[in-house]
């Protein structure tokens, strides 16, 4: 796992973590860690020289990024390329939050730290990345969408600029901030215990979407798969609480869609718009950071503005209500069959329950006529004591 698992290591009392292999970086909640990368060969010589094909023009503004196996050879490569590019800046890896505020021009993101000088900051840079495509470049493309990007892959020494497709990608996330806004039943999946501010964005997504009007449901799963959530008909989109590499899920192959907590933000809050600008980091969203937005007062509705389904076609009320607690049943609830018909108008899961043929053994109390205990054939099912005697 890229995560460090501090939930093991505290079940072994651990007091440090030392975690090896490829890191996202994301910053622990109480233990110090320490990264093993590994060191992954590669040819200076020849990512000097593709990078050299890619940008021709020496004054080129021009971030060099890396995967963390190869961050070893970047002070090499520097060496290389500074003396004929001087406006190239090399980005730094940083475990855990760096101290000290952020300085003009400067970005912290994914564990990476650099500094910006080009007269319009980094939408005039070129993004230049040392390893093999995946997770972390495409969650780099999508976040700095605005910057051409260009790749040299280490195992198979070829340099090439990057054809993904951002603006189709960001088309489909955006379809998926659409289909959250029609959900009504909401399933938020814990896929980190470990990354600071977890169980803080898990509080701020439970209150968006009971301002919202729709029910959430808060499951833990492990690692996702189509056959775990296919388990849980009744909800009709999941939120993915996640490290940044590992939120965008592809979720073509599941029967609901998955989306991040920025793109459920986008569809629930309405103080947040679409800027161009996408946030893979769910810990942007909590209060204190860059990009948090309160969420605006509540609208009667009788003021509400009534909003178009892209997807349906159908109306729907998009306004934060405050309904009263008194409205919402406990958790630890139990519900009668006879009184399951009045459940389902508070109770979207019960509403789906109630539509089902089949909905569980039934106990038919009352019914069965009382029989005293008798007592059942000896042994085993495959060679009972008394089949023996018969024969």
């Amino acid at each position: 796992s890229c995560c460090v698992d501090e939930v093991a290591a505290e079940h072994a009392g651990a007091e440090a973590v030392l975690h090896y292999g490829p890191a996202c970086l994301s910053p622990c909640r109480q233990l110090p860690v320490l990264h093993i990368f590994g060191q992954q060969p590669v040819d200076i010589g020849r990512c000097a020289k593709a990078f050299q094909e890619l940008y021709p023009d020496r004054q080129s503004h021009v971030v060099v990024l890396s995967d963390v196996v190869y961050a070893h050879a970047m002070g090499e490569l520097e060496q290389q390329l500074c003396p004929k590019y001087p406006n190239i800046v090399f980005s730094r890896v940083v475990c855990g939050d760096p101290p000290g505020p952020v300085l003009p021009g400067e970005v912290r993101q994914f564990g990476r730290q650099f500094s910006v000088e080009a007269p319009g900051g980094l939408q005039d840079c070129a993004m230049f990345y040392v390893g093999a495509e995946g997770l972390t470049l495409t969650s780099f493309m999508l976040t700095w969408n605005c910057c051409p990007f260009s790749s040299f892959d280490p195992t198979t020494g070829c340099g090439r600029r990057e054809t993904l497709n951002v603006n189709r990608a960001l088309m489909r996330r955006l379809y998926l901030v659409e289909r959250a806004r029609d959900a009504r039943v909401v399933g938020i999946l814990v896929g980190t215990l470990g990354v600071a501010g977890y169980l803080t964005v898990l509080q701020h997504l439970r209150e968006l979407l009971r301002r919202a009007g729709k029910r959430s449901y808060t499951l833990a799963v492990g690692k996702p798969n189509p056959a775990k959530l296919a388990n849980f008909l009744e909800v009709d989109i999941f939120v993915l609480v996640a490290c940044a590499q590992n939120s965008l899920l592809d979720s073509s192959d599941f029967y609901r869609p998955i989306v991040t907590p920025y793109e459920l933000e986008l569809a629930c809050n309405p103080a947040r718009e679409w800027t161009g600008n996408y946030l893979t980091d769910f810990r942007d969203l909590l209060p204190g950071a860059c990009a948090h937005m309160e969420l605006p007062p509540a609208i009667p509705a009788a003021e509400a503005v009534p909003d178009i389904s892209l997807i349906t076609g159908e109306m729907r009320a998009a306004r934060l209500c405050d309904p009263p607690a008194s409205q919402l049943p406990p958790s630890t609830a139990l519900a009668c069959r006879d009184e399951m018909r009045a459940l389902t108008e508070i109770s979207p899961a019960a509403s789906f329950l109630e539509s089902r043929s089949w909905r569980g053994l039934e106990q038919q109390l009352g019914q069965t006529p009382v029989s005293k205990a008798v007592q059942g054939r000896p042994g085993i099912a495959i060679a009972y004591e008394d089949e023996g005697r018969e024969q």
